[in-house]
């Protein structure tokens, strides 16, 4: 059997801090997003997947913070500009979507949310067994003008067991 190519460190950054989402969403953009509860949190996660793996870059431009950031597992730094381009990339294309399913399934991920106030970590941690190696990504989330808008992630991997 041969063995897939092993990503690039940045479409690695790319999968993981897409791919951690979880698989339900909410059936209308919008409904189950704005509540400030955990679950509106996962829903606005999710939401941020599809539209990334779709391209939907006004609702992204909508949900990211204007001085958002994400530092990746290796040490990549991206800001909203680099998430909008790289989901224009993704317009029109199941590939990232088959990338992030084939990631999803190997990788399965626990989820944690904590709310103080108006804001909202969305913390993730793979189940993968330890030969994969362990993931951990947070997400921070600021409740402003009614919605969840997302202002820093960090995706690290914390070794093997």
């Amino acid at each position: 059997m041969r063995k897939p190519p092993v990503p690039s460190p940045l479409i690695l950054a790319a999968l993981f801090a897409l791919a951690i989402g979880t698989k339900a969403h909410a059936t209308d953009a919008g409904t189950g997003e704005t509540a400030k509860t955990a679950a509106a949190v996962k829903a606005v996660d999710q939401h941020w997947l599809e539209a990334e793996e779709g391209g939907d870059t006004a609702w992204l431009d909508g949900m990211l913070l204007p001085d958002y950031r994400s530092v990746g597992v290796a040490g990549t730094f991206a800001t909203k500009a680099a998430i909008l381009a790289h989901a224009t990339q993704n317009r029109g294309s199941h590939k990232m979507k088959q990338q992030v399913a084939a990631w999803q399934a190997a990788h399965p991920v626990e989820q944690q949310v904590t709310l103080q106030g108006d804001t909202a970590i969305l913390s993730f941690v793979s189940s993968a067994p330890a030969s994969k190696g362990k993931l951990y990504s947070s997400d921070v989330f600021v409740y402003v003008d009614g919605r969840w808008r997302a202002l820093y992630s960090a995706h690290t991997g914390l070794g093997k067991d």
